[in-house]
């Protein structure tokens, strides 16, 4: 089975300089909030283009955390995107909030712009766009309009670890930004894990204490926290991987490049379309068609697999039935999870093997006549 994310093979090209690390470690005696996570943590501020780097246990957690550190709450609103993976909204829901959802672009599956102001109410504190699939959003409107209303902005830049906007990292192109260190992510560890980067170093200070509930000194706590620390064990891990995360984010992108060209004039199929100054990861490399049971089945049969991402937008998920939200209120995010489908995409996916994928989605309809 030719897959979409192959871990394995991810995880034995660093196998040896694990090994080597994980002896000094188990060594150390030193399994939480050591060495590991604060050199982790620098070295993420710096590739992102931030002040601080926070790491904490998962994405999910730093999405919770910041929007804590943020001041949104019981009854607050949060403009954000119903098509990607719930934890975003979930977060939001976590601190008594409502999540709003607006639109997503057709091409690119990110929220748009357009569909953003006109669900600003008193009771809107922030935005909160996703750079979906690893493409960063059109964050230069949406900090205009952000500005405009006094919101605050918070990147959840799970998928996206590496892509740019306009030259400049994500996670530095907003107050604070939040990514995952899922396995399956371009910057993966082997386990849950999660980092919040931002510039603001009262956010920075905050999120420390929430972290270790609560507390800037032992035993002592000044605020109401979360047991939200990362693993120094992941955090070796992801010291080892990040070395290689520019090396593997280009191989990612050659590859779209490649199903690109060979698959952008076939009519049953839409490709994903990267804005004008986005650079994409490409953590999934996503297409549309009409005829998704088909294909994916075909792919199945010749041991290809596939992922649906998303197949229900989150104003229809039943979590989300209290908000009133209908059939209908978001017409592109309903139609793309009905049309899209991911392929294999990873750095380690052979040329010889993307060949044969594509030879597959080329021959497709000739197969069903």
């Amino acid at each position: 089975m030719l897959l979409l994310s192959d871990l394995a093979r991810q995880f034995s090209s660093i196998k040896e300089e694990l090994l080597l690390k994980w002896g000094t470690f188990i060594d150390s005696g030193s399994y939480t909030m050591g060495q590991y996570v604060a050199l982790l943590e620098e070295q993420v501020a710096e590739k992102t283009g931030t002040s601080y780097a926070i790491g904490v246990a998962n994405g999910t957690d730093a999405l919770v955390l910041t929007l804590d550190a943020c001041g949104i709450g019981e009854g607050d609103e949060v403009i954000t995107t119903p098509f990607t993976f719930f934890a975003t909204a979930e977060a939001i829901s976590r601190r008594g909030a409502v999540p709003v959802f607006a639109d997503v672009d057709p091409f690119t599956y990110n929220i748009d712009p357009n569909q953003i102001e006109a669900l600003i109410t008193p009771r809107t504190k922030a935005i909160l766009p996703v750079h979906l699939f690893g493409q960063p959003a059109d964050m230069a409107s949406i900090n205009q309009l952000a500005k405009k209303n006094g919101l605050k902005v918070i990147e959840d830049a799970c998928q996206a670890f590496g892509a740019t906007f306009n030259s400049k990292q994500v996670g530095s192109l907003s107050d604070i930004a939040c990514f995952s260190f899922f396995p399956t992510k371009n910057l993966g560890a082997m386990g849950d894990g999660g980092i919040i980067v931002t510039s603001d170093p009262e956010l920075a200070s905050t999120i420390r204490q929430l972290r270790h509930h609560g507390s800037s000194k032992k035993y002592y706590h000044d605020t109401i926290g979360y047991n939200s620390r990362l693993d120094e064990l992941h955090a070796l891990t992801l010291l080892t991987a990040i070395n290689h995360v520019d090396n593997w984010n280009t191989k990612r992108r050659t590859l779209a490049a490649r199903y690109h060209l060979s698959l952008n004039n076939l009519p049953y199929l839409k490709l994903p379309l990267e804005m004008n100054g986005a650079r994409s990861v490409y953590h999934l490399y996503c297409i549309g068609s009409d005829e998704r049971e088909q294909i994916t089945a075909m792919l199945r049969k010749a041991e290809v697999q596939t992922g649906i991402y998303y197949p229900c937008p989150l104003h229809l998920q039943k979590a989300y039935t209290s908000l009133g939200y209908q059939q209908g209120d978001f017409p592109v995010a309903e139609q793309l999870s009905k049309q899209l489908f991911a392929i294999p995409l990873h750095p380690f996916l052979s040329v010889a093997e993307q060949d044969d994928i594509i030879s597959l989605l080329q021959n497709y309809r000739g197969k069903n006549k």
